[in-house]
């Protein structure tokens, strides 16, 4: 696959940004994340969030309209629109103790520990272990593979156990991306 315009989408902690900046960086285009659209810079971050039309609209403004880009993290239900812009979809998906064991070093960096007593974080941990049980009510893997069957664009499915490097690789020798999964 050559320098296109790339979704890349996953549970959080499932290395989605980390590949999309990889892959931004080896073909030399920009990367996108939908956090940086969906939420309002704000100190202490993620405490709110864009209207829908505004982060569609800035997308647009900033990146949409150029021929190649990588865009990590998920959309659904607000970001359809830029999707369809798409030329591909990969999809990572990592074994859902590795995803929150990830998500947990992360936060250790983020704040230099990891923020016990910190409401906003147990919720956003609670939240993210929802993801693979198909009877939780926010964003779930059930919901992204139903969507994914109906896009109607080509799908290349990944376990992000493996490498950053080889993931890239993985990406970068698709020959579906030209036609739809």
């Amino acid at each position: 696959m050559h320098p296109s315009r790339v979704h890349i989408l996953g549970g959080s902690g499932s290395g989605t940004t980390t590949l999309g900046l990889a892959l931004s960086v080896h073909w030399a285009v920009p990367h996108a994340d939908a956090d940086d659209y969906y939420w309002v810079p704000t100190t202490p971050p993620f405490t709110r969030k864009r209207d829908d039309a505004e982060r569609v609209a800035l997308m647009r403004e900033i990146f949409v309209g150029r021929p190649a880009w990588v865009l990590s993290g998920s959309m659904l239900g607000w970001g359809e629109s830029v999707v369809a812009e798409c030329d591909a979809i990969v999809f990572v998906a990592l074994d859902p103790a590795e995803r929150l064991r990830r998500l947990e070093a992360r936060e250790v960096v983020r704040r230099g520990g990891l923020p016990h007593d910190d409401e906003a974080w147990h919720e956003f941990r609670t939240w993210a272990e929802g993801y693979d049980d198909p009877a939780f009510d926010g964003r779930r893997r059930a919901e992204h593979d139903r969507w994914l069957a109906t896009i109607g664009k080509p799908v290349l499915r990944l376990d992000s156990r493996s490498t950053v490097r080889e993931l890239v690789d993985a990406v970068c020798s698709w020959e579906h991306a030209a036609k739809p999964s």
